[in-house]
């Protein structure tokens, strides 16, 4: 039996020695973002002052210019490491899973983008991220922007989610620590509905104050955005956000209330 169990341990060593040596040397995983199942680190860099721009909307290129419909700068330490997913695993879910995980540790996506809602694969692998494996088809990616939470709140971290035309599959990750204040930023419409429609509820703290104008005008966009979708509004502050969201000519029918739930945006049963 002892001998057995010194076998048993002898191999589970050797697998872990195995496993690490896949990594590339000298990476680590990051602390905010825990390593996706299956995935091992195959690019990892540290750059300790860096200027990005992040893309906030969909990406292309006009005339040999880069185009994007939005964007957050910043300049800060950099840490950027690609995972490489095993046969058989989708990095567009693993980009979904730390998406909600990170949500639930307070995170703000402020844009999220699914296939060819993104732009070109090849604009965000060459451009962006200067990596070329990263291309990919256009309908095989997804692209993740989000601030961490307080204390963190000066921390971005960016997620891409590609499958190759040789089926492999990778999750780029970066983390920039900015060297100055990000100031106010908020999540595009778009980002906002699809994760309403994908989780059937946005979690908003804001709304347990009274309505101000940038929120308003972005919830109400938001709405626009597919008119036919039936809302309750969560929070103490619910009546008043609903009055706000119907001057600004969302219809009345289309607003529930309920102060007894948290903050927040719910898709209506």
């Amino acid at each position: 039996m002892i001998v057995m169990r010194m076998i048993m341990l002898s191999l589970t060593c050797l697998l872990a020695i195995k496993a690490g040596a896949a990594d590339f040397p000298g990476s680590a995983d990051l602390e905010a973002l825990p390593r996706p199942a299956h995935a091992n680190i195959v690019d990892y860099h540290m750059d300790p002052s860096v200027e990005r721009s992040y893309p906030q909307g969909s990406v292309s290129r006009i005339g040999g210019r880069l185009r994007l419909e939005g964007e957050v700068q910043a300049q800060g330490h950099l840490t950027a490491l690609t995972y490489e997913m095993a046969q058989g695993h989708n990095p567009v879910e693993a980009l979904d899973k730390a998406r909600h995980d990170l949500q639930q540790q307070s995170a703000i996506p402020l844009f999220w983008c699914e296939g060819r809602d993104c732009g070109s694969s090849n604009v965000i692998a060459n451009a962006i991220f200067g990596k070329s494996r990263l291309y990919g088809p256009d309908g095989q990616q997804a692209y993740l922007l989000l601030r961490l939470a307080a204390p963190q709140e000066n921390t971005l971290l960016v997620l891409y989610a590609i499958t190759r035309g040789n089926r492999r599959g990778y999750l780029h990750v970066e983390q920039l620590n900015a060297t100055s204040p990000l100031g106010e930023q908020v999540a595009n419409p778009s980002t906002l509905l699809r994760q309403l429609r994908r989780d059937g509820e946005l979690h908003l703290p804001m709304l347990e104050t009274k309505p101000d104008a940038v929120w308003t005008d972005l919830l109400s966009r938001v709405l626009a955005m597919d008119g036919d979708l039936a809302v309750v509004i969560g929070g103490p502050q619910a009546e008043k956000w609903r009055d706000a969201l119907v001057e600004r000519r969302i219809r009345i029918a289309r607003l529930q209330v309920d102060a007894a739930r948290p903050a927040g945006l719910y898709v209506k049963p």
